[in-house]
């Protein structure tokens, strides 16, 4: 049985098997709006050197991986879902795109090197996992990242996750904790936050 039988995103695909292609949509106009889609992309590009690697985790759509791959970076994004990854296809060609379980991320298995300078896991992708998995996708994580490479996760309150839960997950997973901020533009985090962007790094 999949690792990902809980995962609160397959959980809404089966309640509603227009989800998918709701939330497309929703990202394709807020583009044409001109909305901000990339102030996640802007933290990593300000963490990393020029022609970095950059895994984007749960990459969805693609909003963040296109504009770090815009801005020069060597980029792979990685998603369950198939039509959110065909939609990254269609609308940012230039990365590559991958539908893949993140609780059985295996890249080099893909003939994709696991030496990324940078992973990115935005948009509460680590609230969708199953429980049981945390832990097995944060350890994954950090077997992609080369040594000191930054792995940045971002994820809401009040979404069944509890920020402590998540910061023993990482320790549990090997990580270590570098920096802890309240949202993606470098807000410092409190007891009160209802946002959560955790900077981790892989041990020595």
């Amino acid at each position: 049985m999949p690792l990902s039988v809980e995962n609160g995103w397959l959980r809404k695909i089966a309640d509603d098997p227009r989800h998918s292609q709701w939330y497309v949509q929703r990202f394709r106009e807020m583009a044409a709006r001109g909305a901000d889609l990339a102030g996640e992309a802007r933290l990593i590009d300000a963490m990393v050197p020029r022609g970095a690697r950059i895994l984007d985790a749960g990459c969805g759509t693609g909003r963040v991986g296109a504009h770090l791959a815009a801005a020069g970076h060597d980029v792979v994004g990685v998603d369950l879902d198939r039509e959110l990854i065909a939609a990254a296809e269609q609308d940012h060609p230039g990365p590559r795109w991958l539908v893949g379980d993140l609780a059985e991320l295996d890249l080099p298995s893909l003939g994709t090197p696991a030496d990324f300078d940078a992973i990115v896991c935005a948009g509460n992708v680590m609230a969708f996992l199953a429980p049981a998995t945390r832990v097995e996708v944060l350890r994954r994580f950090g077997v992609h990242a080369r040594a000191g490479g930054r792995i940045v996760i971002g994820f809401g309150a009040g979404r069944g996750y509890e920020f402590d839960a998540f910061l023993t997950d990482v320790a549990d997973a090997g990580l270590r904790t570098d920096l802890l901020l309240s949202t993606w533009d470098l807000r410092p985090f409190t007891p009160t936050s209802d946002f959560l962007v955790a900077v981790l790094t892989t041990r020595p």
